[in-house]
């Protein structure tokens, strides 16, 4: 089962694994990276669409822990499933997507 992560924990979850440089992977599309997007704070943000995902797979550290985030959370869940399926250590779904943090981390992240 894929741990999910709402976005107030976020930070937290990064903290925790900061020795293992987690990453946030941003699985949406770039033009709704462009209308809403987060910085990391201490932590690296990687915008990949999540259908470039497995073509792009080697770009990825299996051992590295990943949070996946999309719009909702469904998409990402479905990345996250798929990268914990190719035995990736540590995945985690941002539930809520970046929808939730808009109103639960920061209301200047547009809602769309």
């Amino acid at each position: 089962m894929i741990e999910q992560v709402r976005p107030a924990e976020v930070q937290a979850w990064m903290d925790e694994l900061a020795a293992a440089r987690p990453l946030l992977l941003d699985v949406r599309e770039p033009w709704e990276v462009q209308t809403a997007s987060v910085t990391g704070a201490g932590y690296e943000v990687l915008a990949l669409p999540m259908a470039s995902i497995p073509a792009r797979l080697r770009e990825l550290d299996p051992e590295r822990p990943v949070a996946c985030l999309c719009h909702h959370g469904a998409r990402s869940q479905r990345v996250a499933q798929f990268l914990d399926q190719q035995g990736f250590a540590h995945v985690a779904n941002v539930a809520g997507g970046i929808d939730a943090w808009s109103l639960e981390c920061d209301p200047a992240v547009p809602r769309y």
